[in-house]
């Protein structure tokens, strides 16, 4: 029996090969150029006469732009596809990741910091929904961990890039080699096909008054999407951002060192993403996360308390990402299954970033709190808090485990 003729045919194995690799490459450049500031950002603050403290409005720039990418990058996903989108987005973040090389000043600084926020907050929506609508729903998780792993990476190659470039050539070169991803856009415009899903939805896409009555029905589910990411993000940026300077600062870590443990701990968050990712395909989506989430908290004695070695330091590190991304391997399958499918271009990267400017104030709060006590107390206590409530928000959410989305389209 022939299929209905308003579904599309399965994707190509090559097709949904490169879908993968095109969102895994531009959140993984996303990521680098993101990560190249936190590593940088006593020299950098040192350049323009600022401490840390006031550095970090830097960062919570970029977090707090970020749902403006996502709102604009998502809706014209929704309408005109995943690859234009994608494409305009990853230009858009290279330029201005350039640019901030050549910074003049703190305060043009921290404006191009606030427009490259935009740019990274619209590609982890397009390019989480064009390969989660691509891949085999029996493998979503497993991707959905290699996907997300990909911040991990663009952490760990800015890790290298302080190793090897900060050294010899100071900060402004990092920032010029965070022009790079602009070449990802001749992969996508030539390999990359249009998802099925969004095909699909062809005969059921509305105008923007209808549109955004269907974002109106689904309050709920965003709302609930939105506290979730607030409590992800917490749990990421309050164990990351600040984590290169602990280790400068309080430990007092050279930059090879300081390289070596964040390496080591973005290879332990590689590696969970994908383990957890993979576990959740078996038990569920939310069962993997909690279990993550819970071994985290146990954890963070051994991230932030150990002794001043390097081997130790490292163990913690590599134990405590291996968790807390683990869990967030598995958020591009789980938003993608609880995203409406007309929505689904807007709906994951929407709700994700507004739980990223939620999240924003969290650099700011530990180095606020570092200046008074230390940065292991203020990380450690931080991380505690948000790894608790955050397993309680997961535990309390939806699943929709491997949800077909052309059929849930076509309904």
């Amino acid at each position: 029996m022939t299929a209905p003729p308003s579904l599309p045919p399965p994707s190509s194995p090559s097709g949904a090969r490169n879908a993968l690799i095109a969102g895994f490459l531009g959140w993984t450049l996303d990521a680098f150029d993101f990560f190249i500031l936190i590593y940088v950002l006593p020299q950098v603050g040192a350049e323009f006469h600022k401490s840390v403290a006031q550095m970090t409005l830097t960062l919570t720039a970029s977090l707090a732009m970020r749902p403006l990418g996502a709102f604009l990058f998502g809706l014209m996903a929704d309408r005109m596809g995943r690859r234009l989108p994608l494409m305009l987005d990853v230009l858009f973040y290279s330029a201005v990741e350039v640019f901030s090389g050549f910074a003049p000043s703190y305060r043009v600084f921290l404006v191009l910091r606030l427009l490259y926020g935009i740019g990274m907050g619209g590609e982890w929506g397009v390019g989480a929904s064009l390969a989660m609508e691509s891949v085999p729903a029996k493998w979503r998780g497993i991707l959905s961990g290699v996907l997300q792993e990909g911040y991990a990476l663009g952490n760990l190659l800015a890790a290298v890039a302080f190793w090897t470039v900060f050294p010899h050539w100071g900060w402004r070169p990092m920032f010029f080699i965070g022009g790079l991803p602009a070449l990802l856009t001749l992969f996508i415009r030539a390999r990359v096909q249009e998802s099925d899903a969004w095909k699909s939805e062809a005969a059921a896409r509305q105008d923007w008054t209808g549109y955004f009555r269907a974002v109106a029905a689904n309050g709920k589910r965003f709302l609930y999407l939105v506290l979730l990411m607030a409590m992800m993000n917490f749990m990421s940026h309050g164990t990351q951002d600040l984590f290169p300077t602990f280790l400068q600062r309080q430990l007092h870590f050279a930059p090879r060192p300081t390289a070596i443990v964040n390496v080591v701990s973005m290879a332990g968050a590689i590696t969970g993403g994908i383990l957890v990712g993979l576990l959740s395909d078996r038990i569920g989506r939310r069962r993997a996360m909690i279990l993550a989430v819970l071994c985290a908290l146990a954890l963070i004695p051994l991230w932030i308390l150990s002794p001043p070695a390097v081997a130790i330091v490292s163990l913690g590190a590599f134990l405590m990402q291996f968790m807390v991304q683990g869990a967030w391997g598995v958020i591009p399958a789980h938003l993608s299954e609880l995203s409406p499918g007309a929505l689904r271009g807007f709906f994951p990267g929407f709700a994700y970033q507004l739980g990223v400017l939620i999240a924003s104030a969290a650099p700011p709060i530990e180095a606020r709190i570092a200046e008074h006590h230390s940065y292991s107390q203020s990380m450690g206590l931080f991380a505690a808090a948000a790894c608790a409530v955050g397993a309680i928000v997961i535990a309390c959410g939806p699943e929709a485990h491997r949800v077909s989305f052309v059929r849930r389209s076509d309904a």
